[in-house]
């Protein structure tokens, strides 16, 4: 895929973002399919600028992605308090301000009353499926998403009285 023009330093993509993984009750979780890569994934996105809070940037990347209201009543967003940091790939790297090659990933569940319908960027994604939480892991192209799937049951587990 070519990179479109490169992005000026008040443009980069700031190296701090959020891995929001939406599931209902029964464990089934929300994929989204890229539009540029066509790969699968939980809602991902940057920080829109430094102060921008980790739950702020949470919040609006689910509405931004999916139309998913995480502050409705019926939702319950919870911040994991996990951090994953990488190197970003290679051919994402052109976003990023030159000196930068890792990414800070913090990771949230927001857990949802059913399967709801989504509204999706098509921008950004081009269709959406719920799946049970394990075929769910076996879609997701990225190592800490698929990671973060599999520690669903787990958190559920802590989270129950």
């Amino acid at each position: 895929m070519a990179n479109p023009l490169p992005p000026s330093p008040d443009t980069f993509k700031i190296p701090e973002s959020v891995l929001v993984l939406i599931y209902t009750p029964e464990q089934d979780v929300l994929l989204i399919r890229r539009t540029d890569w066509g790969t699968w994934q939980s809602v991902t996105g940057s920080k829109d600028h430094p102060e921008e809070s980790w739950l702020d940037t949470a919040i609006r990347e689910v509405q931004e992605e999916t139309g998913i209201d995480a502050l409705h009543t019926s939702c319950q967003l919870q911040d994991w308090e996990l951090e994953n940091v990488y190197d970003i790939y290679p051919a994402w790297r052109w976003r990023y301000a030159p000196e930068v090659s890792r990414n800070t990933e913090r990771v949230f569940g927001l857990c949802v009353p059913q399967r709801l319908p989504v509204v999706l960027s098509p921008r950004e994604h081009t269709e959406a499926q719920w799946l049970p939480w394990h075929a769910a892991a076996d879609q997701c192209f990225s190592p800490s998403n698929a990671e973060a799937i599999l520690m669903l049951p787990r958190f559920l587990a802590s989270s129950s009285p």
